[in-house]
């Protein structure tokens, strides 16, 4: 059985009738649009997807520090002033 990340769900007929309504009635809450019970999209207020992507490349970043922390020994000194 799939997972559903959300408390919200309507199915894909009823969000094609008035997606804004859908909007209206999950109050800032994220909803989990069906197509035969089984998760199509979900929908998400702006700020939630903003704070989504804001997550994402931040754990990108993160993973290139680790990355580059780990080649430290390689790493040349340099003196600011001689570039």
């Amino acid at each position: 059985m799939e997972a559903i990340y959300s408390d919200k769900t309507v199915s894909i007929t009823e969000f094609k009738k008035n997606p804004a309504a859908v909007l209206r009635k999950a109050k800032d809450k994220p909803v989990a649009v069906l197509s035969h019970n089984k998760t199509s999209f979900y929908m998400v207020q702006p700020a939630i997807f903003e704070a989504m992507m804001e997550e994402l490349a931040d754990r990108e970043l993160t993973q290139k520090v680790l990355a580059r922390l780990k080649e430290r020994s390689k790493a040349i000194e340099v003196d600011v002033d001689e570039i």
